[in-house]
């Protein structure tokens, strides 16, 4: 995400010199890109504030139920 904000305000800063230098399809081209990445952080931002625990369930013993680690499998 930090680097995806530092794309941004090079974004900004690249369409401001595009608009002093009248470069009109560099700027539509900018804005485009811009409203991109504006909208990906927008959903970065709402991922991070959501809960990342997942419930994974309980492991099934079993199988596994009473061998030792001194039994052999053969």
């Amino acid at each position: 995400m930090p680097r995806l904000e530092q794309i941004h305000a090079n974004l900004i800063d690249r369409l401001q010199e595009a608009k002093e230098q009248g470069w009109l399809g560099e700027v539509a081209g900018i804005e485009t890109t811009k409203a991109a990445a504006a909208q990906k952080l927008e959903a970065m931002r709402d991922r991070a504030g959501q809960p990342s625990t997942v419930h994974l369930g309980m492991p099934d013993f079993r199988r596994d139920a009473g061998r030792s680690s001194t039994d052999s499998e053969d």
